[in-house]
């Protein structure tokens, strides 16, 4: 990809200094429309790459990330604004992502149909084969990019498609120099490109024939505008969505260890810009006041500022329109009829950690998903309260369990209508070996090693007659 390559420039920025990191160009979608072109050559390179050669190239990626991960943690905390410890965690991940799909690359299995389960096809034998589906258009959102990234565009390499990434508008810089690394490790030309600009783009990408899957990650509104879009050429849809992830802390629970969760899961961790971050706390009334008190105490020990320290827990936004967002979730929440415990001071892109309490169950506010570093909390009487409310969210991504008692916490599981229940633990965990995704308005789709590199695969069946004489 050129930075050059059509467009106005998109000016990149620290979201916590405003000084200028970078420049890359707003592409038109006619030029969208030529990296997609030209990206049907690196599809069939790809497609005739052998399995094992594939898997080569995604290790050879991992090895180089890895020797520039200090550069890569550093740039991406630069312009992300997540602090620098995590972004460091963050590029550790995409590196085992890419060994991960590597070793999928090589497991792509076909099947062997038992046809004399028919009457009078006996002597015939069917497979399946695994086939990549085409190109695949992967739309990356800010808050994790190099991690989603690494899920959507490897598994795409590894199922032998071509790729074309979207990198989010406001911190691609990382995401430009893993693509020239990519290119380094002897990706064949146009298997792997870069398209940058903003939501026409995305859009162009959901139109286009030559694209045969989008994967995104993003909001509920934006998954269904790439549907609509992606809906006239029936390409396949990937979708993982918003989420209002519930934790819940039952009257038996270690209050100290569900507020550390919270703290972990949603103040400390990502600046609060999760999808499955702790958004929305139950607390029984019988632990209720212990729980608030080691939530306050535990929040004002955390560090707010610059992003690049080891020491800050908690960095900028990515916008200050970002910070603008949620200092007026958390004003409605406070109309609502909640009380602010602490924080929710807001200086520029920076919004200190906000613990709200007595909140309203039923408060429009409560339901909305807030994107920034909020813990509000409110009480229950009966867990099977809990569970109903957690469940009215449209979203459907995570949930926590709080309880020491195990068949509580096997029923309260069963009952919520998420993708993934953790049970005494945080809501915002993901390993790439899990299948992650959710229900309702989260959409549908599940992403993870073993399932997504097989969604970016289509079966084929060859039937040999008379193969048994």
């Amino acid at each position: 990809m050129s930075l050059s390559s059509a467009g106005p420039a998109i000016t990149v920025r620290n979201p916590g200094t405003g000084r200028e990191l970078g420049e890359v160009a707003a592409m038109s979608p006619e030029a969208v429309a030529g990296v997609v072109d030209d990206a049907q050559e690196g599809q069939r390179a790809m497609s005739a790459m052998p399995a094992h050669e594939r898997a080569d190239l995604l290790r050879r990626v991992a090895d180089l990330m890895e020797a520039e991960l200090e550069d890569l943690a550093t740039s991406l905390a630069e312009e992300n604004g997540k602090p620098l410890p995590q972004t460091r965690g963050e590029v550790e991940a995409a590196i085992r992502i890419f060994r991960g799909y590597a070793g999928e690359a090589t497991r792509l299995f076909g099947r062997q149909i038992p046809l004399d389960a028919v009457p009078g096809l006996e002597r015939h034998l069917a497979v399946t084969v695994r086939e990549p589906l085409g190109v695949v258009a992967a739309l990356v959102p800010f808050n994790y990019p190099v991690e989603l990234y690494a899920h959507k565009a490897a598994a795409a390499l590894a199922a032998g498609n071509a790729v074309v990434v979207q990198p989010p508008a406001h911190c691609p810089l990382t995401l430009v120099r893993v693509a020239e690394l990519v290119t380094r490790a002897g990706a064949p030309p146009y298997a792997h490109q870069l398209v940058t600009g903003r939501v026409e783009v995305s859009q162009a990408l959901a139109e286009l024939p030559g694209i045969a899957a989008v994967s995104l990650t993003g909001s509920t509104n934006a998954g269904r505008e790439i549907a609509r879009r992606a809906a006239g050429t029936l390409k396949k849809v990937f979708l993982e969505l918003g989420g209002n992830d519930a934790l819940i802390v039952c009257d038996d629970a270690d209050v100290d260890e569900a507020a550390q969760a919270v703290v972990l899961g949603r103040l400390a961790r990502g600046n609060g810009q999760i999808c499955c971050a702790v958004k929305r706390v139950y607390v029984q009334d019988g632990v209720h006041d212990a729980f608030v008190a080691s939530l306050l105490e535990r929040t004002a020990k955390l560090t707010v500022g610059d992003q690049l320290l080891e020491a800050t827990d908690v960095g900028p936004l990515i916008t200050e329109e970002a910070a603008e967002r949620v200092e007026a979730a958390v004003g409605r929440l406070v109309a609502d009829g909640a009380r602010l415990a602490a924080g929710g001071t807001r200086r520029g892109a920076f919004v200190d950690p906000a613990v709200l309490v007595d909140v309203p169950a039923q408060s429009p506010a409560f339901a909305e998903e807030i994107f920034g570093p909020v813990a509000p909390v409110a009480r229950f009487a009966d867990p099977a309260d809990a569970v109903r409310m957690a469940n009215e969210s449209p979203y459907g991504l995570h949930a926590a369990v709080f309880t020491r008692d195990v068949s509580r916490a096997f029923t309260l599981a069963r009952r919520l209508d998420v993708g993934g229940v953790v049970i005494n633990g945080s809501t915002a965990l993901r390993a790439e070996n899990l299948p992650f995704g959710g229900t309702k308005d989260t959409g549908g789709h599940r992403e993870g090693l073993h399932e997504t590199v097989l969604d970016f695969t289509r079966q084929k069946t060859v039937l040999v007659m008379e193969a048994f004489g």
